[in-house]
């Protein structure tokens, strides 16, 4: 699979292929969650009658009987008054007003002196009267007085109109002192009509007019208080809660007939194919383009090179696929079940898998997003719903697997990391079920409990079974095949200590050295450590010819500078070659072939110079390549100074930092370091790290006396 990955890649360029993948994923994602998010629908005609009992997929608002019940809510309001002492005043004027007209009508049908212009006749007089009181009769209060009434007043000698209109205003006065409302406004003129009647005070020819003028003036003073009344109208259609069709809610049985009423509450749920039903389409596709793009910036931020990219996007790919065909399946048959089985789903299979394949951020990211996905898929049959619960315990398992590898990544005992995924998972089922609310039978309870351990214990086992899968298929060389190949018992590492003993030892000192350096700047120190176990096995061709393994003389006193140096220089070669041999992963292999770059060796080339001045470093060389990682120039370095240092005389503290100086120095000035991205920073911080563990190493020891002394 790495192989054909990597042929893509270097045939249609690393652009080409990532968004490919990252393409692939979201389809991925959209294949499965569609079916989760889409809404059955149904061949339905209006008035026909039922094939079958449809029920409402998902809970939406119906807006039609909403606004009914917020309409009734706001009718059933009683209204708000307000009175209105002015009134009263207001309507005893307009009486002034109208009998002042009548006065002022009569008097000009009368005349006092030879000045006077000429009296008006009775026609004129009504005539002038209709006209000053026409404003009056055009009110909506229903003063309407006709010729008669109005010549009976006009009939009326002054003192007695003045009486008249005295007992008209007095009246209307004495209706409106209380609070009037519209309701009660005819009993109220009733009354005043009858009192103007039994009043002796008005003659009997102007009760008519009277009765009609008091009638007009006595109007409601006691108003509705519109503005009032409508807040509170607006209030109670606040109040009224949206009227839902609800999930799972019967919305026609078989056989009955659809109405207009059951088809609108079909169009609205979105059952009907008539309707297009785009929105969960479109709603999805952005959900899967955010959550692939982002998988893009996470993986393309990993200081890797484009192909390592590729490997590990793909490797991403396959795990989202896995998890969601594991939730798809739990979604299929959870119908069957009275219980939500949704918790056994294998929450920290993903996150282990990728934590282990690829690091830990990329792990934390893929959780989340399975997560989200869970939230959509495990809903036990709810179409369109996001069901938190079901997200959040994917969530909470998958990180607490992740983190646990993380701190323990030197020891990691699935076990272990399985029961505590299990425990996770059975304080969120405790959760679950107290907040739900519902009543559980013991079987039930004791049914979320068993599947809460075995979710756990599901995770660490197919992780566990599956991680050897992805490491062959994608040639990863995941944290766990390096505790494997760290044991001491592995074929090659015998080897080591049984045919050269002092460069397994000096391998081990190198692994310490490594492997704190490359923690201290946040390179693999597992990966340095289990490689440096490794990294001289070509020393096992000819063991004597190397100075850690020689206890009986030098064989190198006996060759030619050229023979020492074919011998030395071959030891990373044959080490290469042994190790593909046995199918070791690339990365230790290529530690091997790269720990001594392209170096020269120092002490042949001088001898050899001896006998010719003109001759070139080059053939004193190794053949590299240099380093190609922080890790194996790290390993260049630690390989020559616990050499160095250990055959120093009572090295001190000021001897072995002068000695890391050099060295590093030495390796940087030769251009070791050209084709890897370890930095100036990085390196001062190495060699730190590398005189602390030496003084730790070689520190001075007490003098003890002796005893014979």
């Amino acid at each position: 699979m790495a192989g054909w990955i990597r042929r893509i890649y270097l045939r249609f360029g690393a652009p080409v292929v990532l968004i490919g993948i990252s393409f692939m994923t979201a389809l991925l994602m959209f294949g499965f969650l569609y079916d989760t998010m889409s809404t059955d629908t149904y061949e339905v005609e209006l008035f026909q009658l039922s094939e079958e009992t449809i029920r409402a997929a998902k809970t939406v608002e119906d807006p039609v009987r909403t606004e009914l019940e917020r309409e009734r809510a706001a009718a059933e309001v009683q209204p708000s008054y307000r009175y209105i002492e002015e009134i009263a005043d207001n309507q005893a004027a307009v009486v002034d007003s109208l009998f002042g007209y009548v006065l002022e009508a009569k008097r000009a049908t009368e005349t006092d002196g030879e000045d006077e212009p000429d009296p008006l006749s009775s026609d004129e007089a009504l005539s002038s009267l209709r006209e000053s009181i026409r404003l009056l009769e055009q009110n909506e209060n229903g003063l309407r007085l006709t010729d008669d009434m109005l010549l009976s007043l006009l009939a009326l000698e002054e003192d007695v109109l003045m009486r008249v209109e005295r007992e008209v205003r007095n009246q209307v006065l004495a209706v409106l002192q209380d609070p009037l409302r519209e309701a009660g406004l005819t009993q109220a003129r009733n009354s005043a009509e009858q009192e103007i009647r039994g009043d002796d005070q008005v003659p009997a020819s102007a009760i008519p007019a009277a009765a009609a003028i008091a009638r007009a003036n006595i109007v409601p003073n006691e108003l509705i208080n519109e503005e009032l009344t409508e807040q509170q109208k607006d209030q109670a259609r606040a109040s009224v809660e949206p009227t839902r069709i609800l999930q799972g809610q019967v919305l026609i049985q078989e056989g009955q007939l659809i109405d207009r009423e059951v088809y609108r509450q079909l169009e609205l749920a979105g059952m009907t194919e008539q309707q297009s039903n785009y929105r969960p389409a479109l709603a999805l596709s952005l959900f899967v383009l955010i959550a692939a793009g982002l998988l893009l910036l996470v993986l393309q931020s990993a200081k890797v090179e484009g192909v390592k990219k590729a490997i590990r996007l793909t490797i991403v790919f396959v795990v989202f696929a896995l998890s969601l065909a594991i939730m798809k399946l739990l979604e299929i048959i959870s119908g069957n079940f009275g219980v939500v089985i949704d918790f056994i789903y294998p929450t920290a299979l993903a996150g282990i898998l990728v934590r282990l394949l690829i690091d830990e951020r990329t792990a934390v990211y893929v959780t989340i997003l399975l997560s989200a996905s869970a939230g959509m898929m495990l809903q036990s049959g709810y179409a369109g719903v996001f069901q938190m619960d079901s997200a959040l315990y994917v969530l909470f398992g998958g990180l607490t697997g992740i983190y646990l590898i993380r701190n323990g990544h030197r020891s990691i005992r699935i076990l272990p990391i399985s029961l505590a995924v299990g425990g996770v998972h059975l304080l969120y089922v405790a959760f679950y079920l107290l907040m739900n609310q519902s009543q559980y039978t013991v079987e039930e309870i004791a049914f979320y409990v068993a599947a809460a351990l075995a979710a756990g214990l599901l995770s660490g086992t197919l992780a566990t079974g599956l991680l050897p899968l992805f490491e062959v298929a994608f040639g990863i060389l995941s944290t766990m095949k390096l505790l494997e190949l760290s044991n001491p018992n592995h074929p090659l590492l015998k080897k080591i200590l049984t045919e050269t003993p002092g460069t397994y030892h000096h391998s081990v000192m190198v692994a310490n050295l490594s492997d704190a350096a490359c923690e201290a700047i946040g390179a693999n120190g597992l990966l340095a450590r289990v490689g440096c176990y490794y990294h001289d096995i070509g020393k096992t061709i000819n063991p004597q010819f190397f100075i850690e393994n020689q206890s009986h003389g030098n064989p190198h006193d006996h060759l030619s500078p050229e023979q020492s140096r074919d011998i030395i220089l071959a030891h990373g070669k044959d080490g290469a070659a042994i190790l593909r041999k046995q199918k070791m992963p690339k990365e230790l292999i290529d530690i091997a072939e790269q720990h001594h770059g392209t170096t020269l060796l120092k002490f042949f080339y001088y001898k050899a110079k001896e006998q010719n001045e003109e001759l070139p470093e080059e053939q004193y060389r190794y053949t590299g390549p240099k380093p190609q990682s922080r890790e194996i120039a790290i390993i260049m370095v630690a390989d020559s100074l616990e050499a160095a240092v250990r055959s120093m005389q009572s090295p001190s503290t000021e001897k072995i930092r002068k000695m890391v100086d050099s060295i590093t120095e030495d390796k940087l000035k030769d251009g070791q370091f050209d084709e890897c991205d370890i930095t100036l920073k990085e390196l001062k911080r190495v060699k730190s790290v590398m005189c602390e563990t030496l003084n730790g190493i070689f520190h001075s020891r007490i003098a003890y006396p002796d005893d014979k002394k």
